[in-house]
């Protein structure tokens, strides 16, 4: 068995430490105000830019190890779709997994552009498909499709994608997207198609992971909650035909011994102002997401003490009260957070995608310190095609 490892880069600027969680280090704020070269470069031209920390990081993940980096996506991030061609270039076989909703994408303009990246980084695109959380955070795109009508967008979207990229000429009428007499020029359509992590805990979000996805992405929950959810999706994936893949997105806080590992995570919490916890627990707050309401139930409120956040042996529940995002990650010394992805391979996990803060730093830790005590071998990098 061969398990893919990725390591999660910042499109929105990274923080220092997870003890100051609002030290950026190549700052994207600051540089978007630069006057050199607006969005990249800093006031002193021998400053280290926010385009040129995010290569750092993604060539730091590719010699420790790990198969490819994520790149998310967020009102408050540069696009990673533009980020993501600059640091191929850097690199040589780090995979690029773009998150995007595909709503907001031609699938036709979308399978062009996603060839032509292949093409240029030879083969090295993911998709990292997300439906969106409704609430403000959807109408800040301008998007008011009901919950589960993005998820029939979605798969009309990737139904699209795929038959113009296979098949010509391609025909398709569907609700949501409409196309006649389609399909790729031929030196696009020999590119590989990209693997597609798809995310979504509701039931609109398994029926239509059920029917795509390579991978099904979630973030980390308490293990019998994860599995309960692993079975729907396989449930699903049989009906289509399909085996289903498993993937989990996780924050990991390892160091040389468990009782360093928890005083890093005791600093960080004991730093934030409980008003600031507060704020974060509440963050994302008016959306339908299923996936953000799962992992509100599992931690309890801002207010409980650092210890009643531990769900698990070296999983603690507070990472989202330190900032937005998933809430439980893997604390503890390097064996123990081997431990406990191993944990997640025998519950049937192919695929993980790691952070950590700095990301620069932690990519070096757990590439070298962690991912070599994981017991299945990782994938090795395919050979890869020329890039054009």
């Amino acid at each position: 068995m061969s398990v893919d490892f990725y390591w999660r880069i910042p499109t929105g600027g990274d923080k220092g430490d997870i003890r100051t969680p609002f030290l950026n280090r190549g700052d994207f704020a600051a540089t978007r105000r630069a006057s050199l070269a607006p969005g990249l470069r800093a006031a002193d031209p021998d400053d280290t830019t926010y385009i040129d920390h995010m290569g750092d990081i993604a060539r730091a993940a590719e010699v420790s190890g790990f198969y490819g980096a994520l790149l998310p996506s967020f009102p408050v991030t540069d696009d990673p779709w533009v980020i993501s061609p600059a640091l191929a270039r850097e690199t040589k076989t780090l995979r690029f997994m773009i998150a995007f909703q595909p709503g907001f994408l031609d699938p036709l303009h979308a399978a062009r552009m996603s060839a032509s990246f292949q093409r240029l980084s030879g083969g090295r695109l993911v998709y990292n498909i997300i439906s969106g959380g409704g609430g403000a955070g959807q109408l800040w795109w301008g998007d008011k499709i009901a919950h589960d009508d993005r998820y029939v967008r979605t798969g009309e979207f990737l139904d699209v994608l795929k038959g113009v990229w296979k098949r010509r000429p391609y025909s398709f009428d569907g609700r949501f997207f409409q196309v006649e007499g389609a399909g790729l020029p031929d030196a696009l359509a020999a590119t590989d198609f990209p693997e597609i992590y798809f995310s979504g805990s509701s039931d609109a979000a398994i029926a239509a992971a059920g029917r795509h996805s390579d991978y099904y992405l979630s973030w980390l929950e308490p293990f019998a909650d994860l599995k309960a959810k692993f079975e729907q999706v396989a449930a699903r994936s049989e009906i289509e035909g399909r085996s289903a893949k498993f993937a989990v997105r996780v924050d990991i806080l390892a160091r040389p011994t468990e009782e360093e590992a928890w005083a890093v995570a005791r600093s960080a919490w004991d730093s934030i102002d409980p008003k600031a916890r507060e704020e974060w627990y509440f963050a994302g707050g008016g959306g339908d997401s299923v996936g953000a309401a799962r992992q509100a139930g599992f931690r309890l409120n801002s207010t409980e003490p650092f210890d009643e956040l531990v769900v698990a042996p070296n999983l603690w529940g507070g990472f989202s009260l330190l900032r937005p995002g998933p809430s439980i990650g893997i604390v503890g010394d390097y064996a123990n957070a081997a431990e406990r992805l191993n944990d997640l391979i025998e519950l049937g996990v192919d695929a993980f995608i790691l952070a950590g803060s700095p990301h620069l730093e932690e990519a070096y830790r757990v590439g070298e310190e962690v991912l070599p005590l994981v017991q299945p071998r990782r994938r090795a990098a395919p050979p890869l095609v020329a890039a054009v």
